[in-house]
């Protein structure tokens, strides 16, 4: 088990196939995303990897994190996530994660905050019918209806779904397809669309429902301290992109 990533969603741009098929991609960065603390079985009881991203001023960060982040001699970060690995896939401190610790055409799962709504009916929240249009119901067209039963129980039992806040709340979508890295500059560019506002962070990691690439690095792609020999990653070229026959958009996607 390998360790995510940490990454800013810029926004959404498309791309065109081999065949001209028109494929919506959505552009992450990584912003200086380093290891900051690693956890240990005989220390922590756990075996996990704590990286950080995003640029931080230090006159806004705590003075104990200023210090952790001393200890691990890396710039204050403005986000910090833990990510479960195996003993065989830690990486030292102070490491530098790369654009392309992930392959054009794999797959992953990118977890994030989805955008708030605000309040919402729950028509729009939750996908109810609604009452009929007539015969006898005036002005709750769009209401949810009966919320409670009779005498017995005599309550509305907790999860009920209602009228609420809609959106705002932690999403991981699955099998998202990597369409496109580049490592200059630091962009993994995934197909389709993925959670979370423009400018938020967002977590990428392996996606559980699917064989992980043969190609995929090992403990990761990432440079600075412990970085491993990779002389024949350096001759390959910044830029690379998802195969032919995993770059063919869906049905959906033409539409």
């Amino acid at each position: 088990m390998r360790t995510g990533v940490i990454a800013k969603k810029l926004g959404m741009a498309r791309f065109f196939d081999e065949a001209g098929a028109h494929v919506p991609v959505t552009v992450l960065s990584l912003e200086g995303c380093q290891v900051v603390a690693q956890r240990t079985k005989e220390k922590d009881g756990y075996v996990a990897l704590q990286l950080g991203a995003g640029a931080k001023k230090p006159k806004n960060t705590s003075k104990a994190l200023r210090g952790h982040f001393g200890k691990a001699e890396v710039e204050p970060k403005a986000r910090v996530v833990e990510f479960r690995v195996s003993e065989e896939n830690l990486i030292d401190v102070g490491a530098e994660i790369t654009a392309d610790h992930f392959v054009p055409g794999q797959k992953i799962d990118v977890t994030a905050t989805t955008v708030g709504k605000g309040f919402a009916g729950a028509m729009k929240r939750w996908n109810f019918g609604g009452l009929r249009a007539t015969h006898g119901v005036s002005v709750s067209h769009r209401s949810h209806g009966s919320t409670g039963q009779r005498q017995d129980p005599g309550r509305t039992f907790k999860g009920k779904k209602m009228a609420g806040h809609y959106g705002q709340e932690t999403v991981t979508t699955l099998n998202v397809t990597v369409w496109r890295v580049d490592v200059e500059r630091g962009l993994i560019m995934v197909k389709g669309a993925v959670p979370g506002t423009e400018g938020t962070f967002v977590k990428i990691r392996d996606a559980v429902k699917s064989r992980l690439p043969e190609a995929a690095p090992k403990p990761g792609a990432f440079r600075g301290k412990g970085q491993p020999a990779q002389a024949a990653a350096a001759e390959e070229p910044a830029v690379t992109e998802a195969p032919a026959e995993a770059a063919t958009p869906e049905a959906g996607d033409q539409a």
